[in-house]
């Protein structure tokens, strides 16, 4: 018989968790725990404690291996499926988040910290790219404004800045003879969209701690935005007095704007925005209607009297 390495099995080998839906149980006792601890470090995921949200849809999620095996992070590379191949170098603890700018206290957070002393929150949200695909996911995480809040942000305050790690010896997209953006990544928010209480930093989804594809060990989730703005893998928030100057509005002004509020009706340079494909409906499934703002209209308030095709 065949004997194969724990770095040889495929994230699509893994039983999902709907399938095996006691796995957190199971995780707890011992044979659990010596299989965890046998895993790649990109597939290893932790249980977490947490309420549920208020906020969460109640659309079908899209299934575990969906969200943990297709998707952006080109920091490992460009292809959809280069994430959960490459991701497992990087290393997610020990980690910490350092908080500063216009602040009165500024401060720098053990992940680990976060995690034990806020509270959590499983929410499940509608998520949709700016390729014209879509999921459903339940996130683990925070308000990203109670965060803000212990940092006591002064009244110059105006706008939010993230930065993600810049590892090239663990991001092998950063090694790239030619890079696709100007590392590190760089997103912001203004400080009235940060505060809102759909914003989160989520550190978890399926009620485990975050794979690395999936931008471990804490990232942003803002799910009436296209997904470009929820960057991973954060170490630096900063709070700044002018707008950030992003990584994909700086390489591509004309399609990714700073705010990226989904928006059926501006459609970006080169495909409409109009409709979306939703990711598990299978290769031929229809394609549905997209709603402005994702369909989250409590945010809807933060834009009166603008512009949004001019500020897209």
């Amino acid at each position: 018989m065949l004997i194969r390495s724990a770095s040889d099995i495929l994230p699509s080998e893994i039983t999902p968790r709907e399938v095996y839906l006691n796995r957190r149980q199971w995780m707890a006792g011992a044979a659990g725990l010596a299989l965890a601890a046998a895993l790649p470090d990109g597939l290893r995921a932790a249980p977490l404690s947490a309420g549920k949200s208020p906020f969460s849809t109640d659309e079908k999620m899209t299934s575990r291996q969906d969200v943990t095996s297709y998707n952006n992070y080109y920091e490992f590379g460009t292809g959809k499926s280069d994430p959960v191949e490459y991701a497992k170098t990087l290393k997610p603890s020990p980690w910490s988040v350092k908080v500063d700018g216009m602040v009165g206290k500024p401060q720098e957070f053990g992940v680990e910290d976060l995690i034990k002393t806020s509270a959590l929150e499983e929410r499940i949200y509608r998520m949709r790219c700016v390729e014209g695909w879509s999921m459903v996911i339940p996130w683990v995480g925070f308000p990203l404004a109670d965060l803000i809040r212990r940092v006591e942000p002064l009244g110059s305050a105006k706008y939010v800045a993230f930065e993600t790690a810049s590892r090239p010896d663990e991001m092998p997209g950063l090694r790239s003879t030619f890079p696709v953006l100007d590392w590190p990544y760089v997103e912001g928010l203004r400080l009235d969209e940060a505060m809102h209480p759909l914003a989160i930093l989520a550190v978890g989804l399926y009620g485990e701690t975050l794979p690395n594809q999936n931008g471990a060990p804490i990232r942003l989730v803002v799910p009436w935005k296209y997904g470009f703005k929820g960057i991973k893998s954060i170490t630096r928030i900063s709070l700044v007095e002018k707008e950030p100057y992003t990584s994909w509005n700086k390489q591509a002004p004309e399609e990714y704007g700073f705010y990226a509020n989904v928006n059926p009706n501006v459609d970006h340079p080169r495909w409409s925005q109009a409709t979306e494909r939703r990711i598990g409906g299978g290769l031929f499934s229809s394609r549905q209607d997209t709603l402005m703002f994702n369909g989250y209209d409590e945010v809807a308030s933060l834009y009166e009297g603008m512009d949004l095709v001019e500020n897209f």
